[in-house]
């Protein structure tokens, strides 16, 4: 039994239910021997057909309500297996969504994908076969036996010394299995992965001429899943061969005992016909588990991986629910003399020398440095289930934020404190590996801070709000990802329920009319894989309508140009800045270009806040921005 299988919801209620029918079960498969054995014993002795009706109306009593209660025990395990795979489904995506892109990135997407259609999918005929079979053979064998032992003491010891010789020799092949199974399920990761990724770039490939030569990379990875899977079924066979090897000559043995006692006159006739038609169910319910343990033993590693990553996002979130739970208690030992609670009074908490902290007033133009760290921090507030609208006079606040992906590895945030207050374009600068991505996925509320806070009009930003805040906000990808559908359904991404008459405003709005009358069934046109494929612009575009059709106040980008040539880069920033009045904007590239036309840079460096401020204060201020620029244009 997996070590997990006691933890799920309502596993408890539905054990008990399916331990009670098995039970019945079995005292059904004895009554059902009892009494067919009976009637050929008695048809044996001279007695007539129609004198056994009946026995043999019980015996046919007994058979159905055997296969009754069988029916039952598999509804109730269907049902229950149904129910759980389909709430393990629905918390496996609210865990991506709480980890978020990166997350997706580093598994993979084509093995996340696999995970939810088929993975729960096999995880569901592991729980409804797997419950059934484990519970009958902890439950049928014993009550077997000592019905055996009543009727017969020496095929009682012949059947109680050959079950555990065969429970041993199935542990052993299933070691050996299970060995197969986990490197089967790795070649199906690398499969499903490999297959998603080629296909996604099969456009690319095939404009540099390199279609042919992945043919051999993709021909690799299928034979390495073909060779695991060959292997882990060729030892299902030898495990199904050698159970029904012991089962038969245990069988033999028990039967040879019983004739030879027979003939000998030492034994009745109908206890051992009981005994005979009982020693094949005795071991029947084993010979079903070893051959459904084969069967669903990607089922059982399908849900320890599912399983595994929302542990991995459970205690994700137990950790910032500490941290904030501690920066509250802290907060509420340091209020001042006007009686709010201020996070970072001084006296009380010491910010690090490398933090800048930064006040954006409401039009976001003369913003400056604020020399009081307690001014910055807005004052805490009872938190709720929500997060206001985001609008001109809304603060979000970030106070000492960190971000460690693995506990002993690097901060790829540290000490990480601003403030922004209403509306502007915010741009984030730095060079690779300084920090930009993790704090937007910090920004989105994908990524969870080690320590600190994040903080939206005095509210912390905690698992309850996600959602809230979430909804606040549109994201921009480097690489958006478009779904096979038409062109409205791509962009219906955020808003499902929207018009076509908005689909089109939005389209029109992010320079995409060009697009949409080349396309014969306009809208409606599929796009993605399996209809017209898209240019990088275009998809950039199509990711631009997404969010100007949400009406999200927040906007976060990514590197949203950074595979752009240069003609097509220009062409949609035109598009784009325009766009971005009169919301909260997060632009981080590392392109330079972009900044002027930003209210706010900020400039990242080795994970910290390097300095903020406008283009032309940064220039003036020959910092890290003005080494950045002297170090563009030095290559230019």
């Amino acid at each position: 039994m997996g070590r997990g299988l006691m933890k799920l919801p309502g596993i408890r209620p539905v054990l008990a239910l399916a331990s009670a029918l098995v039970l019945l079960q079995a005292m059904t498969i004895m009554m059902q021997a009892k009494w067919l054995a009976q009637a050929i014993t008695a048809l044996f002795e001279g007695s007539s057909v129609t004198e056994q009706y009946p026995v043999l109306l019980l015996f046919l009593a007994a058979f159905a309500a055997r296969y009754a209660l069988s029916f039952w025990l598999q509804l109730v395990t269907s049902r229950y297996a149904e129910r759980t795979g389909t709430d393990l489904r629905r918390q496996m995506v609210e865990q991506w969504f709480r980890l978020g892109p990166r997350y997706a990135k580093t598994e993979g997407t084509g093995h996340l994908v696999t995970l939810a259609r088929e993975g729960t999918a096999q995880y569901k005929t592991y729980l409804e076969l797997f419950i059934p079979r484990m519970l009958g053979m902890g439950f049928t064998p014993i009550v077997i036996l000592l019905y055996v032992f009543k009727l017969d003491l020496m095929s009682g010891v012949i059947l109680m010394l050959t079950l555990p010789i065969l429970i041993v020799f199935m542990i052993l092949i299933g070691l050996a299995a299970q060995r197969k199974i986990d490197g089967q399920f790795r070649s199906y990761k690398a499969l499903a992965n490999h297959f998603v990724d080629t296909l996604r770039g099969l456009e690319t490939l095939k404009t540099l001429g390199q279609s042919k030569t992945h043919e051999g990379s993709i021909l690799r990875v299928s034979q390495r899943y073909r060779k695991a899977t060959m292997s882990t079924l060729r030892m299902a066979f030898l495990s199904s061969f050698a159970l029904d090897f012991f089962t038969m000559l245990s069988v033999a043995s028990v039967a040879v005992g019983l004739g030879l006692r027979l003939t000998e006159g030492h034994m009745l006739l109908g206890p051992a016909l009981t005994v005979l038609i009982l020693a094949p169910e005795y071991f029947l319910p084993v010979r079903m588990l070893g051959a459904d343990y084969h069967a669903t033993l990607d089922g059982k590693e399908a849900g320890a991986a599912i399983n595994q990553m929302i542990e991995r996002g459970k205690a994700a979130e137990r950790k910032q629910k500490e941290a904030y739970a501690n920066v509250v208690v802290h907060a509420d030992t340091t209020k001042d003399e006007t009686g709010y609670t201020s996070l970072l009074s001084s006296g009380k908490r010491k910010a690090s020398s490398s933090t800048i902290r930064v006040v954006l007033n409401d039009k976001m133009t003369a913003g400056h440095l604020d020399p009081d760290p307690a001014s910055i921090t807005p004052d805490l507030v009872p938190s709720s289930s929500s997060v206001t609208s985001w609008n001109e006079n809304s603060r979000l606040a970030l106070t000492d934020v960190q971000v460690r992906h693995d506990d002993e590895g690097p901060y790829s945030l540290k000490d990480v404190t601003f403030q922004i207050t209403g509306l502007g374009k915010i741009g984030i600068i730095g060079a690779s590996g300084a920090g930009k991505s993790t704090l937007i996925d910090v920004l989105a509320g994908f990524q969870l801070p080690t320590s600190g806070q994040v903080l939206a009009n005095g509210q912390p930003v905690t698992q309850d709000m996600l959602e809230s805040w979430r909804r606040q906000t549109a994201a921009i990808p480097q690489h958006p990802y478009i779904f096979s559908g038409s062109l409205a359904d791509n962009v219906r991404f955020y808003m499902p329920e929207a018009s076509d008459a908005e689909v089109a405003k939005a389209v029109s709005a992010a320079g995409l009319t060009k697009l949409l009358t080349s396309l014969s069934g306009g809208l409606h046109e599929p796009i993605g894989a399996g209809g017209r494929q898209l240019s990088g612009g275009q998809e950039q575009r199509v990711a631009l309508a997404r969010a100007l059709l949400s009406q999200r106040n927040i906007l976060l980008l990514d590197e949203p140009t950074a595979h752009l040539d240069v003609e097509t880069e220009y062409e949609l920033k035109q598009t784009m800045l325009p766009l971005f009045d009169g919301k909260l904007v997060f632009l981080a590239t590392h392109r330079l270009h972009w900044m002027p036309h930003m209210d706010r840079i900020i400039v990242m460096d080795g994970g910290t806040v390097a300095e903020t401020g406008t283009h032309q204060e940064l220039l003036a201020r020959q910092g890290v921005y003005y080494q950045m620029i002297q170090a563009q244009m030095e290559a230019i």
